[in-house]
């Protein structure tokens, strides 16, 4: 199979979740027929694995998604060292030492994230903040949901080894969102790595600013 080929559909059920053959042929402009032999070479490899869904009447539908191992191909940013150091920093400074790393690394965060955001509409600002983070490995992408809100997903964690062992980070990592977009807007993540979903996501909606009433 062209490496070319497998990197392309990896990175389809990558970005997009599980899909069945049909859907990852439309996003690949290829048949069907193609994405199913590269699938079952895939499978083979151990990258890629499916689950036979029923929705109503009819066959069941054949959804794929990558394995632990298929994951794997989008490695973790030095996970090894990264994690050494984090070790490394509790043990010899403590939780305390650990906190003052993490507010560091947020603050730093912030400036960089401050200054290249800039000014606008938030979603101009988030199509900003996902370009960013996919620069830094996130996959990240932003989306407009019906109700005014938006999702921001993240489809990859080059952190992830680190924040398992030391989940400060991604407290840090929600903070940093909502200290970059300011007071007027609200961010919850809805979906996160660490708990068993396969990507990050964070729900983002303005807020409206209500005046205070003086009170007699």
């Amino acid at each position: 199979m062209p490496h070319r080929s497998a990197t392309r559909l990896l990175h389809a059920l990558k970005s997009a979740g599980p899909q069945s053959a049909a859907v990852i042929a439309r996003r690949l402009g290829v048949t069907s027929v193609a994405v199913r032999q590269h699938l079952a070479k895939l499978q083979a490899e151990g990258l890629v694995a499916f689950e036979d869904r029923t929705a109503g009447v009819g066959r069941p539908r054949r959804c794929w998604h990558l394995t632990e191992k298929g994951h794997a191909r989008f490695p973790d940013s030095h996970a090894g060292l990264a994690l050494d150091l984090i070790q490394t920093v509790g043990r010899i400074f403590g939780e305390e030492g650990l906190d003052k790393l993490i507010a560091a690394r947020e603050q730093t965060s912030l400036e960089l994230y401050s200054a290249r955001l800039g000014s606008g509409e938030l979603g101009q600002r988030l199509g900003r903040l996902a370009t960013v983070r996919s620069e830094e490995g996130y996959m990240a992408e932003v989306m407009a949901v019906p109700d005014g809100s938006y999702l921001l997903s993240e489809n990859h964690c080059p952190i992830c080894v680190a924040a398992r062992a030391c989940q400060g980070l991604c407290r840090s990592e929600l903070a940093l969102f909502r200290a970059v977009l300011g007071p007027g807007v609200e961010v919850e993540r809805s979906e996160h790595i660490l708990a068993g979903a396969r990507r990050c996501a964070y729900r983002i909606r303005a807020v409206d600013q209500m005046p205070m009433k003086d009170i007699d």
